[in-house]
Protein backbone atom coordinates (compact mmCIF):
# COMPACT_ATOMS: atom_id res chain seq x y z
CA UNK A 1 0.00 0.00 0.00
CA UNK A 2 1.29 3.55 -0.53
CA UNK A 3 -0.99 5.10 2.19
CA UNK A 4 0.62 8.78 2.15
CA UNK A 5 -0.13 11.99 5.27
CA UNK A 6 -1.65 13.93 3.15
CA UNK A 7 -4.28 11.40 2.53
CA UNK A 8 -4.64 10.58 6.15
CA UNK A 9 -5.18 13.85 7.01
CA UNK A 10 -7.98 14.39 4.18
CA UNK A 11 -9.50 11.09 5.28
CA UNK A 12 -9.64 12.38 9.18
CA UNK A 13 -10.87 16.47 8.45
CA UNK A 14 -13.59 14.74 6.47
CA UNK A 15 -14.74 12.63 9.44
CA UNK A 16 -14.35 15.32 11.68
CA UNK A 17 -16.22 17.89 9.57
CA UNK A 18 -19.01 15.70 8.20
CA UNK A 19 -18.48 17.26 4.73
CA UNK A 20 -16.56 17.83 1.90
CA UNK A 21 -17.09 21.28 1.62
CA UNK A 22 -15.98 21.63 5.46
CA UNK A 23 -12.91 19.87 5.38
CA UNK A 24 -11.93 21.33 2.55
CA UNK A 25 -11.99 24.64 4.05
CA UNK A 26 -10.05 23.63 7.19
CA UNK A 27 -7.01 22.08 4.93
CA UNK A 28 -7.07 24.90 2.66
CA UNK A 29 -7.84 23.03 -0.38
CA UNK A 30 -10.17 22.69 -3.13
CA UNK A 31 -13.05 20.20 -3.01
CA UNK A 32 -11.96 17.92 -5.91
CA UNK A 33 -8.35 17.90 -4.52
CA UNK A 34 -9.87 16.64 -1.25
CA UNK A 35 -11.68 14.05 -3.33
CA UNK A 36 -8.94 12.82 -5.09
CA UNK A 37 -7.09 12.44 -1.78
CA UNK A 38 -9.81 10.60 -0.51
CA UNK A 39 -10.48 8.03 -3.88
CA UNK A 40 -6.66 7.92 -3.63
CA UNK A 41 -6.76 6.74 0.14
CA UNK A 42 -9.96 4.14 -0.43
CA UNK A 43 -8.18 2.48 -3.64
CA UNK A 44 -4.90 2.27 -1.92
CA UNK A 45 -7.33 0.15 1.14
CA UNK A 46 -9.70 -1.54 -0.88
CA UNK A 47 -12.37 -0.74 0.66
CA UNK A 48 -14.86 2.34 1.27
CA UNK A 49 -14.25 4.23 4.09
CA UNK A 50 -17.26 7.01 3.58
CA UNK A 51 -20.67 7.54 1.73
CA UNK A 52 -21.03 10.87 0.64
CA UNK A 53 -24.41 12.25 -0.27
CA UNK A 54 -24.68 15.45 -1.38
CA UNK A 55 -24.63 17.80 1.69
CA UNK A 56 -22.97 15.19 4.31
CA UNK A 57 -20.78 12.60 4.35
CA UNK A 58 -21.02 9.29 6.85
CA UNK A 59 -18.29 7.01 7.50
CA UNK A 60 -18.85 3.36 6.39
CA UNK A 61 -18.09 0.41 9.38
CA UNK A 62 -14.64 0.38 8.27
CA UNK A 63 -14.23 3.88 8.13
CA UNK A 64 -15.36 4.30 11.60
CA UNK A 65 -13.02 1.88 13.03
CA UNK A 66 -10.48 3.13 10.74
CA UNK A 67 -10.75 6.53 12.08
CA UNK A 68 -8.79 6.48 15.48
CA UNK A 69 -5.82 4.27 13.74
CA UNK A 70 -5.31 7.29 11.49
CA UNK A 71 -5.88 9.96 14.37
CA UNK A 72 -3.22 7.97 16.52
CA UNK A 73 -0.99 7.87 13.31
CA UNK A 74 -1.37 11.54 13.21
CA UNK A 75 -1.01 12.28 16.73
CA UNK A 76 2.47 10.46 17.12
CA UNK A 77 3.67 11.93 13.81
CA UNK A 78 2.81 15.41 15.32
CA UNK A 79 4.15 14.52 18.85
CA UNK A 80 7.60 13.31 17.06
CA UNK A 81 7.79 16.53 15.15
CA UNK A 82 7.08 18.66 18.13
CA UNK A 83 10.15 16.61 20.15
CA UNK A 84 12.19 17.48 16.95
CA UNK A 85 11.65 20.89 17.55
CA UNK A 86 12.29 20.70 21.58
CA UNK A 87 15.76 18.98 20.62
CA UNK A 88 16.34 21.77 17.49
CA UNK A 89 15.41 24.92 20.25
CA UNK A 90 17.55 23.39 22.76
CA UNK A 91 14.36 22.84 25.34
CA UNK A 92 14.82 19.33 25.92
CA UNK A 93 17.75 16.90 25.13
CA UNK A 94 21.08 14.40 26.55
CA UNK A 95 24.55 15.38 26.06
CA UNK A 96 26.66 11.84 27.21
CA UNK A 97 30.49 12.67 27.74
CA UNK A 98 33.32 10.75 28.23
CA UNK A 99 35.98 11.88 30.55
CA UNK A 100 39.39 10.83 32.56
CA UNK A 101 38.85 10.60 36.13
CA UNK A 102 40.52 14.29 37.00
CA UNK A 103 38.93 16.28 34.54
CA UNK A 104 35.06 14.78 35.09
CA UNK A 105 36.00 15.95 38.96
CA UNK A 106 37.34 18.82 38.50
CA UNK A 107 36.54 21.03 35.15
CA UNK A 108 33.49 19.25 34.01
CA UNK A 109 31.22 19.79 37.23
CA UNK A 110 31.77 23.33 36.78
CA UNK A 111 31.09 23.78 33.38
CA UNK A 112 28.02 21.56 33.33
CA UNK A 113 26.49 23.80 36.33
CA UNK A 114 27.02 26.76 34.24
CA UNK A 115 25.65 24.95 30.85
CA UNK A 116 22.50 24.21 32.86
CA UNK A 117 21.73 27.57 34.05
CA UNK A 118 21.43 28.47 30.12
CA UNK A 119 20.00 25.14 29.15
CA UNK A 120 18.12 23.82 32.22
CA UNK A 121 15.69 20.95 29.72
CA UNK A 122 19.22 19.19 28.75
CA UNK A 123 20.33 16.62 30.85
CA UNK A 124 24.50 16.36 30.86
CA UNK A 125 25.87 13.24 32.04
CA UNK A 126 29.18 12.44 32.58
CA UNK A 127 31.25 8.60 32.11
CA UNK A 128 34.53 9.29 34.17
CA UNK A 129 37.09 6.42 33.13
CA UNK A 130 40.55 6.01 32.07
CA UNK A 131 41.76 8.15 29.14
CA UNK A 132 42.91 5.24 27.32
CA UNK A 133 39.15 4.18 27.39
CA UNK A 134 37.60 7.84 26.13
CA UNK A 135 37.86 7.27 22.43
CA UNK A 136 36.77 3.89 22.29
CA UNK A 137 32.96 5.23 24.55
CA UNK A 138 33.03 7.49 21.47
CA UNK A 139 33.32 5.35 18.83
CA UNK A 140 31.19 2.46 20.39
CA UNK A 141 28.55 5.40 20.61
CA UNK A 142 28.03 4.91 24.40
CA UNK A 143 28.26 8.67 24.51
CA UNK A 144 28.18 11.30 22.19
CA UNK A 145 31.66 13.31 23.00
CA UNK A 146 35.07 12.74 25.05
CA UNK A 147 37.44 14.79 26.05
CA UNK A 148 40.96 13.85 26.56
CA UNK A 149 44.95 14.95 25.85
CA UNK A 150 45.43 14.89 22.22
CA UNK A 151 46.06 11.59 20.87
CA UNK A 152 46.88 10.12 17.12
CA UNK A 153 42.75 8.86 16.73
CA UNK A 154 41.31 6.58 14.14
CA UNK A 155 39.48 8.36 11.02
CA UNK A 156 36.10 7.19 12.31
CA UNK A 157 36.74 9.99 15.01
CA UNK A 158 37.17 13.70 13.98
CA UNK A 159 38.65 15.87 16.81
CA UNK A 160 39.51 19.78 18.06
CA UNK A 161 41.74 21.53 20.47
CA UNK A 162 39.97 22.39 23.27
CA UNK A 163 42.93 23.86 25.25
CA UNK A 164 46.12 23.92 25.83
CA UNK A 165 47.58 24.48 29.46
CA UNK A 166 50.87 24.80 31.28
CA UNK A 167 52.32 22.39 33.50
CA UNK A 168 52.34 23.48 37.20
CA UNK A 169 54.20 22.57 40.44
CA UNK A 170 51.94 21.15 43.26
CA UNK A 171 53.68 22.33 46.76
CA UNK A 172 52.80 22.23 50.23
CA UNK A 173 51.65 26.00 51.56
CA UNK A 174 54.93 25.84 53.82
CA UNK A 175 57.09 24.64 51.48
CA UNK A 176 60.15 26.35 51.00
CA UNK A 177 59.35 26.86 46.84
CA UNK A 178 56.10 28.65 47.50
CA UNK A 179 58.32 31.87 48.02
CA UNK A 180 59.03 31.92 44.17
CA UNK A 181 56.27 32.71 41.60
CA UNK A 182 57.43 30.16 39.08
CA UNK A 183 59.66 26.91 39.93
CA UNK A 184 62.02 25.37 37.15
CA UNK A 185 61.88 21.76 36.79
CA UNK A 186 65.64 21.63 37.58
CA UNK A 187 64.18 22.23 41.49
CA UNK A 188 62.41 19.25 41.65
CA UNK A 189 65.07 17.10 41.37
CA UNK A 190 65.94 18.21 45.17
CA UNK A 191 62.82 16.79 46.62
CA UNK A 192 60.79 13.46 46.37
CA UNK A 193 58.41 13.98 43.36
CA UNK A 194 55.24 11.85 42.83
CA UNK A 195 54.05 11.13 39.50
CA UNK A 196 51.00 9.66 37.81
CA UNK A 197 52.61 6.57 35.96
CA UNK A 198 52.32 5.26 32.33
CA UNK A 199 52.43 7.89 29.51
CA UNK A 200 52.21 10.47 31.67
CA UNK A 201 55.42 10.20 33.18
CA UNK A 202 57.19 8.90 29.76
CA UNK A 203 56.06 11.78 27.69
CA UNK A 204 57.19 14.23 30.39
CA UNK A 205 60.77 12.42 30.88
CA UNK A 206 61.08 12.33 26.67
CA UNK A 207 60.51 16.12 26.77
CA UNK A 208 62.44 16.71 29.59
CA UNK A 209 65.04 14.72 28.59
CA UNK A 210 65.88 16.84 25.37
CA UNK A 211 66.74 20.28 27.55
CA UNK A 212 70.22 21.11 27.80
CA UNK A 213 71.78 19.87 31.65
CA UNK A 214 68.39 18.10 32.22
CA UNK A 215 68.12 14.90 34.00
CA UNK A 216 64.94 14.26 32.83
CA UNK A 217 61.81 13.73 34.72
CA UNK A 218 62.72 10.83 37.41
CA UNK A 219 59.91 10.69 40.05
CA UNK A 220 60.09 9.27 43.31
CA UNK A 221 57.08 7.39 43.40
CA UNK A 222 54.17 6.53 40.23
CA UNK A 223 50.41 6.51 41.22
CA UNK A 224 47.41 5.57 39.49
CA UNK A 225 45.71 8.61 40.74
CA UNK A 226 46.11 12.15 41.03
CA UNK A 227 44.01 11.96 44.24
CA UNK A 228 46.46 9.88 45.52
CA UNK A 229 49.51 12.24 44.44
CA UNK A 230 47.42 15.37 46.21
CA UNK A 231 46.80 13.32 49.28
CA UNK A 232 50.30 12.33 49.54
CA UNK A 233 52.04 16.14 48.50
CA UNK A 234 49.68 17.03 51.69
CA UNK A 235 50.78 14.78 53.90
CA UNK A 236 54.88 16.18 53.18
CA UNK A 237 55.77 13.52 51.28
CA UNK A 238 56.79 14.87 48.13
CA UNK A 239 55.56 17.28 45.40
CA UNK A 240 53.56 16.91 42.40
CA UNK A 241 52.54 18.39 39.14
CA UNK A 242 49.83 19.01 37.61
CA UNK A 243 47.37 21.12 34.80
CA UNK A 244 45.48 24.18 35.72
CA UNK A 245 42.24 22.79 35.20
CA UNK A 246 42.77 20.57 38.63
CA UNK A 247 43.68 23.72 40.76
CA UNK A 248 39.87 23.34 42.37
CA UNK A 249 41.28 19.70 43.46
CA UNK A 250 44.52 20.86 44.70
CA UNK A 251 42.98 23.68 46.57
CA UNK A 252 40.79 20.95 48.47
CA UNK A 253 43.83 19.31 50.03
CA UNK A 254 45.44 23.12 50.89
CA UNK A 255 48.77 22.97 48.49
CA UNK A 256 49.40 25.54 46.48
CA UNK A 257 50.50 25.69 42.55
CA UNK A 258 53.49 27.62 40.85
CA UNK A 259 53.54 27.89 36.89
CA UNK A 260 56.84 25.37 36.01
CA UNK A 261 59.36 27.04 33.49
CA UNK A 262 62.97 26.21 32.04
CA UNK A 263 60.79 24.97 29.98
CA UNK A 264 57.44 25.98 30.28
CA UNK A 265 55.83 22.43 28.90
CA UNK A 266 52.14 21.98 27.46
CA UNK A 267 49.74 19.44 27.04
CA UNK A 268 46.33 20.00 24.92
CA UNK A 269 43.68 18.55 25.72
CA UNK A 270 40.77 17.87 22.16
CA UNK A 271 37.07 16.85 22.03
CA UNK A 272 35.93 14.29 19.90
CA UNK A 273 33.33 12.78 18.50
CA UNK A 274 31.97 10.22 15.74
CA UNK A 275 33.23 11.68 12.74
CA UNK A 276 30.48 9.57 10.42
CA UNK A 277 27.44 11.19 12.00
CA UNK A 278 26.28 14.53 13.51
CA UNK A 279 26.34 14.23 17.52
CA UNK A 280 22.67 16.38 17.73
CA UNK A 281 21.93 19.84 18.59
CA UNK A 282 22.57 19.55 22.52
CA UNK A 283 25.77 17.71 21.91
CA UNK A 284 26.51 20.55 19.57
CA UNK A 285 25.46 23.07 21.89
CA UNK A 286 27.41 21.54 24.84
CA UNK A 287 30.96 21.47 22.71
CA UNK A 288 30.17 24.98 21.63
CA UNK A 289 29.63 25.87 25.31
CA UNK A 290 32.76 24.15 26.64
CA UNK A 291 35.47 25.09 24.37
CA UNK A 292 34.07 29.09 25.09
CA UNK A 293 34.24 28.09 29.19
CA UNK A 294 37.64 26.93 29.16
CA UNK A 295 38.50 30.10 27.80
CA UNK A 296 38.15 31.61 31.22
CA UNK A 297 40.46 29.45 32.68
CA UNK A 298 43.87 30.73 33.70
CA UNK A 299 47.17 29.49 31.82
CA UNK A 300 44.21 28.31 29.05
CA UNK A 301 45.29 28.81 25.09
CA UNK A 302 42.77 28.06 22.90
CA UNK A 303 43.96 27.17 19.64
CA UNK A 304 41.21 27.49 16.09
Amino acid sequence: MNITLRQLRAFVAIAKAGSFTGAAARLNLTQSALSGLMRELETSLGVQLAHRTTRMVQLSDIGAEFLPLAERVLDDLERALESIAQLKSLNAGVVRIAAPQLIACTLLPEAIAAFRELYPKIDVTVVDCQVEEVSARVFSGEVDLGIGPERIVSSELSSQILFEMPFLAVIPASHALCEREQIAWADLKNYPLISLRGDYARMLNNELSHVPGSTGFSPFSEVSFMTTALGMASAGLGLTVCLPYARSLVSLYRLETRLLVEPVITRKFEIFQRSDRTAGPAPEKFAQFLADYVKQLPFSTIHH
